[in-house]
């Protein structure tokens, strides 16, 4: 069964699209069925997938309000080899649709329960606010990924994230966790950076991957050729650090496979 995977953060331009799109990539060439879902009206990771977003038969639109079955919503031809549940601006009209519909905060997750056998892991790009479509993420997902980058702002953002994770789980998902804080935008020569990287893992410990994303030209420029990083220069160090998280992301896994079988 997929584990769903919210990647949120309230802040914009902390790399959550870039992660998403990357992420989803660096997991499908391992071979894993993946499908990235994008939650976010501005469409970014649909356009990074190289899917375009003006010329989509459905979207994330018709799944939530719409009730249309995924299997006719999905793409399945990307760039980066996932499945895609595309976006555009007429996801902006869900937030007042979906206030008038019932169960309006799971609708996502209803939508995803009969597919999730289908999928190794299923990620959801939110949009950089809290509205009702990052909801429904937080309640269609087993747990969220947080991108974000080492200054002080961004650590006081991530603060009131864990709040709201927090009081969402409460009130719509009692089983939903941090999956793990990523550092993105890295550059070892900052010292604030590095600052903000020692409080990250003094408060998280382990929630934060050893993985690290660094400035990188590459990765800014792959989104324009509507392909990820690692199709657009696999020899970048954009590329490797979002395969090294990919492959962290399966040991976790893995090691948590053989701790849940061996407690039983």
């Amino acid at each position: 069964m997929a584990k769903v995977i919210a990647i949120a953060n309230q802040k914009g331009g902390v790399g959550k699209t870039t992660t998403a799109v990357n992420l989803a990539a660096s997991l499908a060439a391992t071979k894993r069925k993946v499908l990235l879902i994008d939650l976010d009206p501005q469409g970014n990771a649909t356009m990074g997938s190289g899917v375009d977003k003006y010329d989509l038969p459905a979207t994330a639109y018709e799944l939530l309000v719409d009730d249309k079955p995924l299997q006719e919503v999905v793409v399945k031809e990307t760039s980066g080899g996932y499945h895609l549940v595309g976006a555009n601006a007429d996801l902006t009209a869900a937030e007042v649709r979906l206030m008038n519909l019932f169960a309006r905060e799971l609708r996502l997750r209803n939508a995803l329960k009969d597919y999730r056998n289908s999928y190794d892991f299923i990620f959801i790009d939110c949009p950089p606010s809290l509205n009702m479509l990052t909801v429904n993420a937080m309640a269609a997902a087993d747990t969220v990924l947080v991108p974000m980058q080492c200054e002080y702002f961004a650590l006081e953002g991530l603060t009131a994230l864990v709040e709201t994770i927090n009081q969402l789980a409460a009130a719509v998902n009692p089983e939903l966790k941090i999956e793990g804080i990523l550092r993105t935008m890295y550059d070892p020569r900052n010292r604030l950076a590095n600052d903000v990287s020692e409080q990250l893992k003094q408060h998280f410990g382990d929630k934060v991957y050893r993985a690290v994303i660094p400035r990188n030209v590459r990765l800014a420029e792959a989104p324009s050729f509507g392909a990820p990083v690692m199709y657009y220069d696999k020899s970048s160090t954009g590329a490797k650090a979002y395969l090294a998280l990919a492959g962290e992301m399966l040991r976790r896994a893995d090691k948590k496979t053989v701790s849940q079988n061996s407690s039983v």
